[in-house]
C-alpha cells in the first residue's frame, strides 16, 4: 500500500517554499505520493460575490492552478513536478486541507507556521485546527 503526503502551501507567502522542500524529502524518504494542495477563499457564497464577474472564481482557481503547478516545478523540478497531485480547493483553509487528507487516506499532512514574534507563541490558526482535527500526523515546518 502506497503512502501519501499531503503538503498544504499558501502560494502568497515565498516562505513556503521550505514547507513544500521538506514534505518532498519525506514523500521521498517513504517512497510517498505527494499532493499539494493551496485553498483559495469561495468567493461565490458572499455579499461580496455581487462585485464580481460571474467567472471569477473560475478564473482564480484556473490562475491558483497555473501558479501552483509553476511554484512547485520551480521548487522540486520539472521532472518531479509531474508525480505530484497538484488541488487548489475553494473554501475554509483547514476545513479543505482535512477534507482532502479524509479523501486521499493522507498518512501525513505537512504544514508551514511563521516564526512566532516575542509575544506570540501559538501556531497560526489554520496551521493549530490541522493539527488539533487531523486523524493523521501533522508535520509543522517553522518558516
Amino acid at each position: 500500500m502506497n503512502k501519501t503526503i499531503l503538503c498544504a502551501v499558501d502560494i502568497t507567502h515565498p516562505e513556503d517554499r521550505e514547507v513544500l522542500q521538506t514534505a518532498d524529502k519525506l514523500a521521498q524518504l517513504d517512497n510517498a505520493q505527494l499532493d499539494v494542495i493551496t485553498v483559495v477563499p469561495n468567493f461565490g457564497v458572499t455579499l461580496v460575490s455581487s462585485y464580481f464577474d460571474e467567472n471569477f472564481q473560475d478564473e482564480i482557481v484556473n490562475d491558483t492552478q497555473n501558479k501552483l503547478t509553476d511554484i512547485v516545478g520551480s521548487v522540486l523540478g520539472e521532472e518531479r513536478n509531474k508525480e505530484i497531485r497538484h488541488v487548489v480547493a475553494t473554501g475554509s483553509i483547514y476545513e479543505e486541507i482535512l477534507e482532502l487528507a479524509k479523501r486521499t487516506d493522507a498518512d501525513l499532512i505537512v504544514i508551514g507556521a511563521h516564526k512566532p514574534q516575542l509575544r506570540e507563541f501559538l501556531l497560526g490558526p489554520n496551521a493549530a485546527r490541522v493539527v488539533r482535527h487531523s486523524k493523521c500526523s501533522v508535520y509543522v515546518v517553522r518558516v
